[in-house]
């Protein structure tokens, strides 16, 4: 079969295979227990404040946030604290990560993680990974996450820094077509 010029010169192949990781991020899959009244998700089981399955993490503060519909919140940048976050499964958010560690094995990886949608999952991000979120939902996303530093306002002590909102590119924020 031959293709007119048009279609030849857009033509492509979808790419099916695993896209780019930064090193530290992790996606931890979460049980989901559902019966016909409901469900329920464990989403951390603390010993003496270690979060069991994410090594040596520990809660210091758990946190919660409301996104409004195609609302983004970015680029969050930590020097010294690992976030780790969930969104509720009746949620969609589109989370875009961006290793500024430099020398890192990962270093400018870009990766995007869509959580909710259905799934019960954490995100596990660590220092020096720019994060932001973008609520593909149309109603208010939420996000309950652990940090393992307390937040703190004063700025010779606060690690919440932050980078432009298009410092990966506007693009990352679109919806993969195709």
């Amino acid at each position: 079969m031959e293709f007119s010029p048009d279609a030849k010169r857009a033509f492509h192949v979808q790419t099916y295979g695993a896209a780019s990781t930064i090193d530290g991020v992790r996606v931890v899959e979460l049980a989901r227990h559902a019966d016909d009244g409901g469900a329920m998700t464990e989403l951390a089981r603390l010993t003496d404040g270690r979060a069991a399955g994410l090594g040596d993490f520990t809660v210091r503060q758990v946190n919660y946030s409301e996104l409004a519909p195609d609302a983004i919140k970015a680029f969050h940048l930590h020097a010294r604290q690992t976030d780790v976050w969930f969104v509720p499964p009746s949620d969609r958010m589109l989370v875009v990560l961006l290793d500024v560690r430099k020398g890192s094995r990962s270093e400018n990886v870009r990766q995007r993680v869509v959580l909710g949608h259905g799934a019960s999952r954490l995100l596990v991000i660590p220092p020096g990974v720019a994060h932001g979120v973008r609520n593909l939902g149309e109603a208010t996303g939420r996000i309950v996450y652990l940090t393992d530093l307390h937040f703190s306002p004063e700025p010779a002590t606060c690690d919440e820094g932050r980078l432009p909102w298009d410092f990966a590119g506007k693009d990352v924020w679109e919806i993969a077509r195709g």
